[in-house]
């Protein structure tokens, strides 16, 4: 239940930081879905999600 928090929290901040993230190449790498529903833009960044987290893994290790 934890990780369905958490993957939903990660979810709204990309789709709230999306054009500055877009601007990083996050958001557009391979297994990053968008679509429309409803006249709006939904992004699912699965692979970005995979990145930031292996790099935040990383940092930790090093602190």
């Amino acid at each position: 239940m934890r990780w369905l928090i958490v993957f939903l929290l990660a979810f709204l901040v990309f789709n709230g930081l999306q054009h500055w993230l877009r601007r990083l190449g996050l958001g557009r790498l391979p297994g990053d879905f968008h679509f429309r529903f409803r006249g709006r833009e939904w992004y699912v960044p699965l692979a970005s999600s995979l990145l930031l987290s292996l790099l935040a893994a990383a940092v930790g290790l090093l602190f």
